[in-house]
């Protein structure tokens, strides 16, 4: 059985993408996952802020293409500006940092990075960070901890890598943070990659909370139109999930998949971002 608020509503997203056919209701779903409709009801309140019911029309193809449709105007604004656009819980400001080619060569040789397994609304995850900044977010496949720490060191052969919890967690508190709109927070992230996809990546970073754009905007942003393949390539090839938003990347049909943690995953943050953009506009 599901444990976390976030399992459950991962099942309960299987559950309605099989069914909806069936245009399943509240009762529908609170059978399959064996809770009560009333106990249904609070646990999705409290997850995302809505009803089940809301949350399924956040979780289609035509409110995905409604978003993008929406987004570009707010797209053009934040990238003319070189900002992360409005509507955001809180305010982080993210400062990048590539390393040289040399490091990146030499696999991290003469860097400590320290790690955590931590809990997130979205499941949980492993953070590792330097001195330097975050250099990796991912979140756990199956709960499979060994496969995400092998990947750690797979990634980063030279550096030490040593896990602390204790490092990691306050920058967890920082990215999920128990109350939101907390005010301005700063990140420093630590990018490994080609000077194409760091460029990728900070083109996702500009990306306002609560939007949605395609392969092809990100392509147009970056002043590569005719790149969205390679723009998907760096999309996938991303390795802090949430803070570089290549969550909020998806096809032009309105699909939602691609996602390096899972589409379940995808589609459960780009629903909840969507539930949370809309209380703090209607507030």
């Amino acid at each position: 059985m599901p444990a976390t608020d976030y399992e459950r509503v991962a099942e309960a997203i299987h559950f309605l993408e099989a069914n909806y056919r069936a245009q399943p209701d509240l009762d529908d779903l609170a059978a399959h996952l064996h809770l009560s409709p009333f106990h249904l009801q609070r646990l999705f309140t409290r997850w995302a802020g809505i009803s089940p019911k809301r949350f399924v029309q956040f979780l289609t193809a035509e409110h995905a293409k409604q978003r993008l449709a929406e987004s570009h105007n707010v797209l053009d604004a934040a990238y003319d500006a070189g900002l992360s656009g409005p509507g955001r819980l809180h305010d982080l400001l993210i400062a990048t940092e590539a390393m040289t080619p040399g490091e990146v060569k030499s696999g991290g040789a003469g860097l400590t990075i320290r790690y955590g397994r931590h809990a997130t609304p979205f499941g949980d995850c492993l953070l590792a960070a330097t001195e330097r900044g975050i250099c990796k977010l991912a979140f756990l496949q199956d709960e499979d901890w060994a496969a995400a720490v092998n990947e750690l060191h797979a990634q980063w052969p030279g550096a030490q890598r040593v896990e602390d919890p204790a490092y990691t967690q306050p920058l967890v508190d920082t990215i999920f943070p128990p109350q939101p709109g907390q005010g301005e927070m700063r990140l420093k992230l630590l990018l490994r990659g080609t000077n194409f996809q760091i460029k990728v990546w900070e083109a996702l970073l500009r990306i306002p909370f609560g939007a949605v754009c395609t392969y092809e905007d990100v392509a147009q942003a970056i002043d590569q139109p005719g790149a969205a393949r390679a723009v998907g390539g760096a999309v996938g090839g991303n390795n802090i999930a949430y803070l570089i938003p290549c969550h909020r990347v998806i096809r032009k049909q309105g699909i939602i998949q691609d996602y390096h943690w899972g589409p379940t995953r995808k589609k459960a943050i780009l629903a909840w971002e969507s539930a949370q953009h809309e209380t703090m506009l209607a507030a």
